[in-house]
C-alpha cells in the first residue's frame, strides 16, 4: 500500500487553540498563586527590612532618592503608573501573537521560555513573601495611590498579589519581550521595543513597586529558563518530518 502523508496546514485552528489553552491555563496558576501568600504580611514586611539593608550593603542605589528626584518633573508618576498599569500583559500577549503569525518557528522556545520563567517567579512568590517599597514603610511615594491610574484595588481583587515583589516578573517579561525581538528581528525598530526592557526597570521602582533585587532576580530567572529550553531542545530528537505532517 502506498504511502499517504495528510498535511495539516501550519495556520490551522488546533495548534492557536492549545496555545491560548496553554497561556489561559498559565495565566488562571499566575492568579491562584496570589492566594497562597496573601496571607504571609508579616513575613513579607519583614523580608522587606532585610532586603532593604542587603541593598545598602552591597550599594545599591537608594530607591527612595530616585524616587524623590523624578518625581519632581510634572506627570512623571501618571506616566510612569499608565506604563506599569497598561503594558505589562498586552506587551507580552503582542509579542505572542507577532511570533505566532511573523515567526513560527520562534514561538515555541521563546514561549517555553515565558512559562518556565513565570513557573519560577510563582514559586518565588511563595517561598519568599516580599513587601513593595511602597508598602514597607519606607517613606517611598505609593504613587498608585495617590496620583493612580492603580493595578491594585484597596481590596487586593484581581490577579495581583501585593506581597510577591520578589521577583518583578515586570521585569522579566519586559526583558523577555526585548531580547526575543532582537533576537528574531532584523529591523532597524528592534531598538525601540528593546527599550521595554529599562523602560520597565525604571517605572517599577519610581511607582514604589519594585526594589532593584527583584529585577536581578528576575533576570536571573530568565537567563535559567533560556539555559533550561536549549537543554530542552538540544535534548530533543530531530524530526524527520514537519511536526504538522501525519505519514501513514
Amino acid at each position: 500500500m502506498a504511502n499517504l502523508t495528510i498535511r495539516i496546514p501550519r495556520s490551522g485552528v488546533h495548534p492557536l487553540l492549545t496555545e491560548v489553552t496553554l497561556l489561559l491555563v498559565l495565566f488562571a496558576a499566575y492568579k491562584w498563586g496570589r492566594t497562597l501568600v496573601e496571607t504571609g504580611v508579616a513575613q513579607a514586611m519583614a523580608n522587606a527590612s532585610g532586603l532593604w539593608d542587603l541593598e545598602r550593603t552591597l550599594r545599591l542605589p537608594n530607591e527612595q532618592t530616585l524616587q524623590n528626584l523624578v518625581l519632581h518633573w510634572e506627570h512623571t508618576a501618571l506616566l510612569s503608573n499608565l506604563y506599569y498599569v497598561g503594558v505589562h500583559f498586552p506587551g507580552t500577549a503582542a509579542l505572542l501573537v507577532w511570533l505566532w503569525i511573523r515567526h513560527r518557528d520562534h514561538y515555541k522556545r521563546i514561549r517555553t521560555e515565558l512559562v518556565l520563567l513565570t513557573a519560577a517567579g510563582m514559586a518565588v512568590h511563595v517561598l519568599f513573601p516580599l513587601a513593595p517599597p511602597r508598602l514597607a514603610g519606607l517613606g517611598m511615594t505609593d504613587t498608585m495611590l495617590t496620583v493612580g491610574p492603580s493595578a491594585y484595588p484597596a481590596a487586593a481583587d484581581g490577579i495581583a498579589n501585593q506581597y510577591a515583589a520578589m521577583p518583578s516578573l515586570h521585569v522579566g517579561w519586559a526583558l523577555l519581550v526585548s531580547l526575543a525581538v532582537l533576537r528574531v528581528s532584523s529591523s532597524r525598530w528592534r531598538w525601540l521595543v528593546a527599550a521595554h526592557a529599562p523602560v520597565t526597570l525604571f517605572v517599577v521602582v519610581v511607582t514604589a513597586n519594585h526594589y532593584w533585587l527583584d529585577a536581578l532576580v528576575a533576570a536571573a530567572l530568565l537567563t535559567a529558563a533560556m539555559l533550561t529550553t536549549t537543554l530542552i531542545q538540544a535534548r530533543r530528537p530531530a524530526r524527520a518530518t514537519d511536526p504538522y505532517t501525519l505519514a501513514a
